[in-house]
């Protein structure tokens, strides 16, 4: 479905949002609980991406179909790997069988796992022979999408000698392997993390524990470029987040105030508010350990006709779509000078915007939600609206209660 967006007359805004549960988290939790009993999950992500994984760790069925849900695709390759007896054929969509696995399957054929490619070498859909690992010891580059580095991770505790995980050459999303190994600690797993290596330690059974999962950052990032482009005076609260979160894309708090954004902090709420005027000067971020906002970040520098510069984007490349590319193909269409390499961006100030665009999703979600606050300087189409149901199932209800006319 397309939608015409328009929020051209929205002037200040007060408004208060409840986002459901972080997808990072809620589908790292989801492979513990299945793999240790006991294990309660409270605000659980309503994101397609968790049904999923929800759908195929209940699924009895040979071939288990994951869709465009790149996470699931990853920890269910080790998940699977490591439960004996049960054999499964892991596939998703035409978009995750061009979507490359081979690091993680080596990684997990080192361990002993039977692992074998249907297809194409190296990519999905995959036939995996569940059976008892007793390897322990595994290494595996450091510079990698860090779901890999997590797979591993997830199952370590359920392998009777734990594992011992060496990271080489340099590490990138260091703080999605440090939620990883934080949701490992807070169930009652013990890890360790010195230098480059990582140990999880073997564990027979959990303590019953409740887990509350914490709303998802990346998700707030829209209204963080909602905020940078609405009037001073502007303030969205959001529910429900921490001052400590274990989530990386919570750096946004930080990089808004460059946007005049300021972030206060409720008892399990932040309230963004628009305080001052954008800062002109041009933006210069590394996000290797934050990817997932910078689609977000680089339109809220083309709204506000700000110059930058986003490195440490390699891993964009293997996404729902080539994300870099996409940015470039669809900020070109508004007017924006851009410029896109293997691992970065570069924008140039822009003065004017384009109206009645229509911007191409690309099976990519966050590619109609990055989009979306650009609304407020000029009305455009999003094709394929509905793919935001893929991490943020109300996004469309969200931006209608902001003011946001939607046809």
């Amino acid at each position: 479905m397309n939608i015409r967006l328009d929020a051209t007359h929205v002037k200040k805004i007060a408004s208060e949002i409840s986002i459901s549960g972080s997808k990072s988290e809620s589908n790292r939790l989801l492979i513990l609980q299945q793999l240790f009993q006991g294990l309660q999950i409270d605000n659980l992500s309503d994101s397609d991406d968790s049904e999923h994984m929800q759908d195929a760790l209940s699924s009895k069925e040979m071939v288990v179909n994951i869709g465009h849900a790149g996470t699931a695709m990853r920890f269910l390759t080790s998940y699977f790997a490591a439960t004996p007896n049960r054999n499964v054929v892991l596939t998703g969509s035409e978009r995750m069988q061009n979507r490359p696995i081979r690091i993680l399957v080596e990684a997990l054929r080192d361990l002993g796992a039977r692992i074998s490619y249907m297809d194409k070498e190296g990519y999905p859909p995959l036939e995996i022979k569940g059976t008892f690992i007793s390897e322990n010891k595994v290494h595996i580059q450091g510079n990698v999408s860090s779901q890999y580095i997590s797979s591993l991770l997830l199952i370590g505790g359920k392998l009777p000698n734990g594992l011992k995980l060496v990271l080489e050459g340099e590490i990138t999303s260091l703080p999605y392997i440090q939620m990883t190994l934080d949701l490992l600690n807070q169930v009652g797993i013990q890890t360790e993390f010195k230098g480059k290596e990582i140990t999880v330690y073997p564990v027979e059974k959990l303590t019953a524990k409740q887990i509350v999962v914490e709303s998802d950052w990346s998700s707030a990032s829209y209204f963080y470029s909602i905020a940078a482009s609405a009037e001073i005076g502007s303030q969205i609260t959001l529910t429900a987040y921490k001052k400590q979160s274990l989530q990386g894309d919570s750096c946004l708090a930080e990089i808004y105030r460059h946007f005049g954004v300021e972030t206060s902090y409720g008892n399990e709420s932040i309230t963004l508010s628009k305080t001052k005027k954008t800062n002109q000067h041009s933006l210069e971020l590394d996000l290797r350990n934050a990817p997932d906002i910078a689609q977000t970040i680089a339109v809220s520098c083309f709204s506000e006709g700000i110059p930058c510069n986003l490195t440490g984007l390699h891993t964009l490349k293997i996404k729902e779509t080539d994300r870099l590319v996409a940015l470039e193909n669809e900020l070109s269409k508004f007017g924006a000078t851009i410029s896109v390499s293997n691992e970065s961006l570069h924008l140039k100030s822009s003065t004017s915007i384009n109206s009645d665009v229509t911007v191409a999703t690309y099976n990519d979600h966050r590619m109609a939600m990055a989009f979306a606050p650009l609304a407020l300087k000029v009305p455009f189409t999003i094709e394929d609206a509905m793919v935001v149901t893929k991490s943020y199932k109300n996004f469309w209800e969200d931006m209608t209660s902001l003011g946001f006319t939607i046809s």
